[in-house]
């Protein structure tokens, strides 16, 4: 900065000296000012954006309590008390029609009550009674010992003996006889069955040497007919003959081949059908010699079988006749013994006989027939039984809820099925990890979820509606 000095003439003559010194401010430039205006422009900018992006940020989520379960739902069947019961046949009669059925599905049975009666049972009756005609001639049989023999009862043995015997010879005679008839009836069809043979074989011997010759004779002449076409060619083409005689020739030929292919095929049809004959008429021939055969066998096996009760009734005979004939304390000990065994064998067909009756073990209700007079029992048994006067819904509860259920926790059980909600209440928590049976009809549902069962025990008023709606897919709520 120069410094400029100036002397100026005071009044009264003297001189002063003046000097001027420039601003000490100075003048600021334009860059500096547009630079603080840019930044008081940008804070005001952040202040407005960051009050508009606060105005229009979301609310912050507010924590809401998780509800309370109060109630656990699950899918379940309506089954009565004890569950449904199939009714069948003992073992021992698997597999036996049933003679006549004693129930409608509905009725309402009591504990014991005959539903059912096998065919065995008319069967089992008549043994029945020869049993006690049995026990009734060993009891005379043991009075008679006691008695002492009469020559009157030891003639009637031996009689009785002689008797068994002729009717033995007899016996031998008739199956003797029907052994030789049917032993003569196979060889009579064996020999008719074997012309058959005979006949379609020289039948096809003859069909087989007929149609080749026809087929060399057809040969022969399509080869003729083929050569007739190329001298015919080579004659049209020197111009000896028109074309017309040329394409004559080639029909010719061509018929002649078509008749070839169809000679051919008649023989390879005539003799299939033939061979196909003949291996029919030996599979009937084997069949009838098989069958004949096990005619043959079973004769001589009722022979043999008759030969041997009747002699075993001829010793039996001889037994007691013998027995007859001197009485001892040990004769009277067996005929003793042989009232006991004729007993228990009465005891054993009744038995039997009480299996040919199918009976309700509890009172209950006939849901379904499953077998009827005249059927044969299957695996599905004759009926099915339950006890309807107490039913139950059994509750398919995942695995993950079973730690909520506990004994006594009252239940609603509804249905589309049902005019109004049942109730009841948990009385028994399976011990066991299934698979899920009743299957939701959501597509979006697990439809392989691990379950426990949970038997709900219906109220009176509840088992009455739901008595008819054995296994209807119900919905449970379990109060908790």
């Amino acid at each position: 900065m120069t410094k400029r000095f100036s002397y100026i003439q005071p009044q009264g003559g003297s001189m002063v000296q003046n000097h001027k010194l420039e601003s000490p401010h100075p003048r600021r430039p334009p860059i500096v000012k547009v630079i603080i205006g840019a930044l008081i422009a940008g804070g005001i900018i952040i202040f407005i954006f960051n009050r508009f992006r606060e105005a229009n940020a979301p609310p912050k989520p507010v924590a809401v309590a998780a509800p309370q379960v109060t109630t656990v739902t699950a899918l379940g069947r309506l089954e009565p008390q004890g569950e449904v019961i199939k009714l069948t046949a003992p073992t021992s009669n698997q597999g036996t029609r049933v003679e006549q059925l004693l129930v409608k599905e509905g009725d309402v049975v009591r504990g014991g009550q005959a539903i059912a009666v096998m065919e065995n049972r008319d069967r089992l009756l008549a043994s029945m009674r020869e049993a006690e005609k049995k026990v009734a001639v060993a009891k005379a049989q043991l009075a008679q010992v006691r008695a002492g023999a009469k020559q009157g009862e030891l003639t009637a043995r031996g009689a009785e003996i002689n008797r068994l015997q002729a009717e033995l010879a007899g016996d031998i005679k008739t199956q003797q006889a029907t052994i030789a008839r049917l032993e003569a009836q196979l060889k009579g069809d064996e020999v008719t069955q074997q012309a058959t043979i005979n006949r379609l074989e020289a039948e096809l011997a003859g069909q087989r040497q007929s149609l080749k010759a026809t087929v060399a004779r057809i040969g022969a002449e399509r080869r003729n007919a083929t050569a007739d076409v190329q001298r015919y060619e080579s004659l049209y083409k020197e111009g000896v003959i028109s074309s017309q005689e040329v394409d004559r020739r080639r029909l010719s030929a061509e018929t002649s081949t078509q008749q070839l292919v169809e000679s051919q095929a008649t023989l390879t049809r005539t003799i299939a059908t033939l061979e196909q004959q003949i291996k029919e008429a030996r599979a009937t021939l084997d069949k009838t010699r098989a069958t004949q055969q096990q005619q043959i066998n079973e004769a001589r096996a009722t022979r043999d079988k008759t030969i041997a009760s009747t002699q075993q009734q001829i010793n039996e005979a001889k037994g007691t006749l013998a027995q007859t004939a001197e009485v001892r304390p040990t004769d009277v000990t067996f005929a003793q013994a042989e009232i006991e065994s004729a007993v228990a064998t009465v005891e054993r067909i009744r038995a039997e006989l009480a299996l040919a009756y199918i009976r309700a073990p509890k009172n209950g209700r006939i849901l379904k027939i499953n077998t009827r007079a005249g059927e044969t029992v299957g695996n599905e048994g004759v009926v099915d039984f339950g006890e309807t006067n107490q039913m139950y819904a059994v509750a398919e509860v995942y695995q993950s809820d079973i730690a909520k259920i506990r004994r006594g926790q009252k239940v609603q059980v509804s249905s589309d099925s049902l005019t109004q909600k049942l109730q009841g209440t948990v009385d028994w928590i399976g011990y066991q990890v299934q698979r899920q049976n009743i299957i939701n009809s959501d597509p979006s549902s697990n439809i392989d979820s691990r379950i426990i069962e949970v038997h709900v025990k219906l109220d009176d008023v509840s088992s009455l509606q739901a008595a008819r709606f054995t296994n209807l897919q119900v919905q449970t709520v379990i109060q908790l």
